[in-house]
């Protein structure tokens, strides 16, 4: 019995391990990312940005800093503090899908009303932005109404990264970026999540695979819908 509550044990710190490793890797990808427009601005003498980006950037980077360190809690045994952070947590998470919202819909509705060539092109990411935060939204308040179900819980907390991901990646200061490079990103990362999770646990969770399969069903489509001159049409209208 107890070689069999050390085999328990094991997996479950391995477990967290895992999850606190995808929140520092995506924590440390965001600052790399961003480092040069935002975090770093001062040092690299980039040009400045509007009060507007100032505060989204704030929020959008302190849910991802919030995830790593809710991560961080519950790989040090302090599911407690993990608890009472969590009620933070949420009112957090409405900042950001608020945020997010307002930041994409004033990008596009600027690139319109000034007549842009980039005006089509900024109201299909308002499209997919929307879209990523709707997703967002979902998970979070999902993972709050089974808070109780750790097994849900962390895994849908784990698909935020997912939403943000192809914003976070379309942004990578390399010059390989492509819209091609951004869509395998984001399926290499869910896909990768639910076979390391099925290989750990011998099965592939429910949670787990509906949420990663739906966002990389329906960010797919709409990648290309949103393109399409009746989106664009009916974005421009709704900003215009």
């Amino acid at each position: 019995m107890n070689a069999i509550a050390g085999i328990g044990r094991g997996r479950a710190g391995t477990e967290r391990g895992f999850y606190l490793g995808a929140t520092l890797v995506f924590l440390a990808l965001v600052a790399w990312v961003f480092a040069r427009t935002f975090y770093l601005k001062l040092w690299f003498g980039t040009p400045a940005l509007p009060v507007l980006l100032h505060v989204h950037g704030a929020v959008m980077s302190g849910w991802v800093a919030l995830l790593a360190a809710q991560s961080g809690l519950v790989a040090a045994h302090r599911v407690q503090w993990h608890r009472r952070l969590g009620v933070f947590g949420a009112c957090w998470a409405v900042l950001v899908v608020v945020m997010g919202s307002v930041t994409t819909v004033h990008a596009a509705a600027r690139e319109v009303g000034s007549a842009s060539p980039s005006a089509p092109m900024f109201v299909a990411i308002m499209g997919l932005e929307l879209l990523q935060m709707l997703f967002f939204a979902t998970f979070v308040a999902l993972a709050i109404l089974w808070r109780r179900r750790t097994d849900i819980h962390k895994r849908l907390m784990l698909m935020t990264i997912a939403c943000m991901l192809p914003s976070v990646l379309s942004r990578l200061p390399v010059s390989f970026m492509s819209n091609g490079v951004i869509l395998l990103g984001l399926d290499a990362f869910i896909i990768g999540c639910i076979v390391i999770d099925a290989l750990r646990n011998r099965r592939i969770h429910p949670a787990l695979a509906w949420a990663g399969g739906a966002f990389i069903a329906a960010f797919q489509i709409a990648f290309f819908a949103f393109q399409t001159p009746a989106f664009i049409g009916f974005g421009t209208a709704l900003v215009r």
